[in-house]
């Protein structure tokens, strides 16, 4: 007889966003079938919530389908939705922490993060990074990690992401364009159980430079720094005019796109499938998936927000758990 499987540590996020009525919701949708445990303090949920306290991430399993395990987190204040409070910010922190390592452990499979606010963060608690990933890279004590949104239907990673687009080009090297292709497919070899992945390379300029003339970094070293890792066995098509490969007949010849900017990546995923896209982390020794939206302040507490980019990203976590052998 199989053990069960180990459940997904899903971190609060934000107690003022739509984290903890969107868990609930998730909860609800997915019964038994993704076991999950939510960390965060019992108080910010909502009035009147369905949930079981549970000292263990083991008792889990225990709790009726209908109820959200809740892994108690102690927070100084309370959650108003739509109003921050720098004062609960380091149980934020903390609570991200706690659940890698629970997952360090072995007593999770897997991290599921809800949205924080960065800016938040850094005035409550001095917070020293940009974000959820760097902090989870520095958690898992790795230089380098890839950002990839993923859905049904496409799978885009971009190369540099949350810089302004004039810092683009001085930005994107042939080293860091290496690292990401290289941590890219081994994520989808360990995380997505595909034995060669088919990595598509988008161009940096319109027509992938169109010979030189609307750019020339395509000749000058993106297309030998493609011709040179496929010398070495990778899979790799481009580069790839950025304005045709995201058409259905396009995506159906690779498995991931890596893109060179954030819009480049983010704009056909969006329009994909808006409300289904997850962001995976690649490259950190743990699995980490999020929904791809954030704290949505303006509609917290009000019951509309959607919960279908987080069941997506649970139940990813989920199948990349089972790739892992977890």
């Amino acid at each position: 007889m199989s053990a069960a499987p180990l459940p997904i540590a899903l971190t609060c996020g934000d107690p003022a966003g739509i984290g903890a009525e969107i868990a609930l919701k998730a909860r609800a949708v997915l019964g038994a079938e993704v076991p999950f445990f939510w960390i965060g303090d019992p108080a910010h949920l909502p009035e009147g919530a369905a949930f079981s306290v549970i000292e263990t991430p083991e008792a889990a399993a225990d709790v009726p389908d209908g109820d959200l395990p809740v892994l108690p987190h102690a927070f100084p204040r309370p959650a108003l939705p739509g109003q921050p409070d720098p004062a609960n910010a380091q149980g934020v922190i903390d609570v991200i922490a706690r659940a890698v390592g629970l997952v360090q452990d072995g007593r999770a499979a897997a991290i599921c993060t809800l949205p924080i606010n960065k800016k938040v963060l850094k005035d409550g608690a001095g917070f020293g990074f940009p974000g959820h990933t760097e902090y989870l890279a520095h958690l898992g004590r790795v230089e380098r990690v890839v950002m990839m949104l993923a859905c049904p239907e496409l799978r885009v990673v971009p190369a540099t992401i949350h810089i302004a687009l004039g810092d683009v080009v001085r930005v994107l090297t042939p080293d860091l364009l290496e690292a990401t292709i290289r941590i890219t497919d081994a994520g989808l070899r360990r995380d997505f159980g595909i034995a060669a992945p088919r990595i598509a390379v988008a161009g940096l300029n319109p027509h992938a430079g169109e010979g030189g003339a609307m750019g020339r970094e395509e000749m000058d070293w993106i297309a030998p720094l493609i011709a040179r890792l496929q010398e070495e066995g990778f899979d790799l098509r481009g580069p790839m005019p950025p304005d045709t490969m995201f058409h259905p007949r396009a995506r159906a010849g690779y498995d991931v796109a890596v893109c060179m900017y954030h819009d480049q990546a983010l704009i056909p995923i969006k329009t994909v499938d808006f409300d289904g896209g997850v962001n995976v982390t690649l490259g950190l020794s743990f699995i980490r998936t999020s929904p791809d939206h954030g704290t949505a302040y303006d509609i917290a507490g009000r019951g509309i927000a959607s919960e279908g980019s987080l069941v997506a990203a649970l139940r990813m976590a989920q199948q990349m758990a089972a790739a892992r052998g977890v």
